[in-house]
């Protein structure tokens, strides 16, 4: 057999070896590694290990939402002219030819119907920012329910809090470019909000739109704020964020070899970038779609924008109609000081509620961990109903957004229901307060139930759906053990402490001096006993041990039995689907078979040293 020696070393020399034909692109990463030594910088990066789980998807999706922005916004900038200078339309839109509009609304409807492929990109820009906004809400949702907003991640859920604020205000001072009588209606209800401010109301509406309403700069300053502030400050944040999450290593749901110094997944190159890349594709393709086929802010049939003039029925993006609602609800309070009227009907829900909202957003990892005490790094993500408090307060929060949001349609409500819109407001005055009192409780008791569920799995085993009759004549119906992989996501979770204030006294019998700092220990202590007394603990070890050798003993007593009746040979089909036992004495051999959800398949970051995985 001969055997093909070029390609073995003919020398013991030191020094390495160069490929005997020169590559271009060999030749160039050497140039620049040579000059940058990022190289070695990159080497470590490029195989960082991320788990893999569908709910991590949510992320990207808002990360390849904006990319389309940056694209899909590039293209449109090429024809908008950011100018309320009045023009005559003479485009193809037959029934608006001769109307004096805007330059700014006359380039919108030459990218709609002159310009090839002008009105996809619209489109697809519009959908593009609907979805980045749902996607980070729900992102945001996702990090709080399953506590990946904890220590060390604090910064980054305020980062990306931020990044929702910046995204709604990018979205309303995009939609508002276009001149057209809807985008301007907002424009003007934006005035009205400056002008309820008190003293500095009239000031600042002056300095923003130029002069009186509504002026001939607000739309070049919205254009320069669209296109160049905020798109920048939230590259800068994004940037930010991605370095964070890389620094402190991605979070991973609980499962066998999954520990909180390490990363159970795959390296970034090259599976997760291929993967991630297609996904890209996925949202575009989704986003394009959604462009093509699906009509959205139609400017031509609202028609440029008139002062004298409201379109019916008007609405903003939906990410602006929580504000719109509780605009539409508020009662009409007024106060008049020293001749000055105080417009409580505008200020509370629009200049006051939404701040207050976004604070408290950005402030519940640091109330958390004030109520808690807790001071530990957390790497392994908690299940919704391990944190019943923490769930039932977002899902409150929800109830109160979702209620607003119904509130800004009310008009669009009462038409289709034909009902009275009084009625329907005075309904929703009471249910932004009493819904989500009524949703934290029953989001409460609803997780409480299922951990008990859990322990009751980890002490009794599953339900097999098989009913036993005992010699007596009595029915009862048979549990059989969890397999070791979810009896190990079960238990993963820390035990609940509830804080205890001090005694009062020190080490030395002298009590302590009182003070703001005992009344605020004092309200720690009742914060924490509310957030943890009612939760049901897992499992000891010795009650553990103790359901072990029960179960052992009842296994014996039936060992008999474990032969199916006739016709009953599938009744647990649905319960192996789970990754539990195989009934009827199979779990003997099956019991520690389980290749364990974190190590089949993927790649194990034991030494992941990252500062932030302490």
């Amino acid at each position: 057999m001969s055997i093909d020696t070029s390609k073995v070393a003919t020398t013991n020399a030191t020094t390495p070896a160069k490929a005997s034909k020169s590559n271009p692109v060999g030749a160039v990463a050497t140039y620049v590694d040579d000059r940058t030594g990022l190289a070695t910088a990159m080497k470590k990066q490029i195989r960082k290990v991320f788990p893999d789980h569908w709910s991590f998807m949510l992320g990207e999706i808002a990360l390849w939402s904006f990319i389309i922005l940056l694209l899909t916004g590039v293209f449109l900038t090429l024809w908008f002219v950011p100018s309320m200078g009045e023009t005559t339309y003479e485009g193809s839109y037959n029934q608006l030819r001769g109307i004096e509009v805007s330059e700014a609304y006359a380039s919108t409807m030459k990218i709609s119907f002159d310009v090839r492929g002008g009105l996809l990109m619209r489109q697809m820009h519009h959908w593009a920012a609907m979805i980045f906004v749902a996607a980070m809400m729900v992102h945001l949702l996702r990090v709080f329910f399953t506590g990946a907003h904890r220590k060390p991640r604090e910064l980054n859920w305020v980062i990306g809090s931020l990044l929702l604020i910046l995204g709604t205000l990018e979205g309303f001072t995009g939609y508002s470019l276009p001149d057209d009588l809807l985008s301007g209606t907002g424009i003007r209800a934006a005035d009205g909000f400056m002008k309820a401010s008190p003293v500095i109301g009239t000031y600042m509406s002056f300095f923003v739109f130029g002069g009186e309403f509504p002026g001939d700069s607000i739309i070049p300053r919205l254009f320069t704020v669209h296109v160049l502030l905020i798109p920048g400050i939230l590259l800068a944040l994004v940037g930010a964020h991605m370095l964070l999450l890389v620094y402190h290593k991605h979070t991973q749901w609980p499962g066998p070899g999954r520990t909180e110094q390490n990363v159970v997944g795959y390296p970034l190159l090259p599976i997760y970038a291929a993967k991630a890349g297609g996904f890209f594709f996925i949202v575009f393709g989704v986003v394009a779609l959604m462009g093509a086929t699906l009509s959205i802010n139609p400017v031509w049939k609202f028609g440029p924008y008139d002062p004298s003039k409201v379109t019916a029925g008007s609405q903003p993006d939906w990410y602006m109609g929580w504000p719109d609602g509780a605009l539409r609800i508020m009662p009409g309070w007024e106060t008049h000081i020293f001749g000055v009227t105080i417009s409580w009907n505008v200020m509370l829900p629009i200049l006051i509620l939404p701040v207050v909202m976004f604070l408290l957003l950005m402030m519940l990892p640091f109330i958390e961990a004030w109520i808690t005490g807790d001071k530990r790094d957390h790497h392994i993500l908690q299940r919704p109903r391990d944190a019943p408090t923490r769930t039932a307060f977002m899902v409150a929060l929800m109830t109160m957004y979702g209620l607003f949001w119904a509130a800004g349609g009310n008009d669009i409500i009462a038409i289709k229901l034909h009902a009275s819109i009084n009625q329907i407001t005075y309904f929703m005055r009471v249910a932004v307060f009493v819904g989500p009192v009524i949703a934290f409780f029953i989001t409460k008791r609803w997780c409480i139930s299922l951990q008990r569920h859990d322990r009751e799995m980890l002490l009794h085993g599953y339900e097999s759906g098989i009913i036993m009759r005992s010699t007596e004549g009595g029915y009862t119906e048979r549990h059989l053990p969890i397999s070791e992989d979810r009896a190990y996501t079960l238990t993963a979770r820390e035990r609940d402490e509830v804080f205890t204030p001090g005694s009062g006294v020190d080490e030395h019998g002298v009590a302590a001096k009182g003070g703001i700092g005992r009344r605020l220990d004092s309200i720690r202590a009742k914060l924490s006993a509310t957030m943890f007394a009612d939760n049901i603990q897992k499992p000891t070890r010795e009650e553990l041990e103790e359901a072990r050798h029960h179960a052992e003993h009842e296994h014996e007593l039936q060992a008999g039995l474990d032969h199916p009746a006739p016709g009953h040979e599938f009744d647990d089909h649905s319960l192996r689907n789970a990754g539990d036992v195989p009934l009827r004495g199979a779990h003997d051999e099956t019991a520690g078979a389980g290749t364990g959800s974190g190590g089949s398949g993927g790649h194990h970051d034991d030494a992941d040293d990252q500062p932030g995985g302490r």
